[in-house]
């Protein structure tokens, strides 16, 4: 029964420690640019923790921007916590 108790932590530990990122672009245009602009948010255990708002149009706030040239998106999963970012560039 010990080694079952050990194993199943050191399962555990093991698994809060892996971790899954997909990162990519959602939009591209001609325009310029070389302003960057950013805005995220994390969730833990699916409540959302900083406000939510990973939105393009906050992303390009963030940076200032006017006239958008590239959107990515970017994701980052681990077993309790996760973070999406937005990414815009442009001028």
């Amino acid at each position: 029964m010990k080694k079952i108790h050990q194993t199943l932590i050191a399962v555990l530990f093991v698994l809060s420690l892996a971790s899954c990122s997909v990162s990519g672009p959602l939009f591209v245009t001609d325009n310029p640019g070389e302003k960057v602009g950013k805005s995220c948010y994390r969730m833990i255990f699916g409540f959302i923790l900083d406000g939510g708002d990973a939105s393009i149009r906050s992303a390009a706030e963030n940076g200032g921007i006017t006239k958008i040239s590239t959107v990515d998106q970017k994701v980052e999963s681990s077993l309790f916590i996760s973070t999406y970012s937005t990414v815009v560039t442009g001028e």
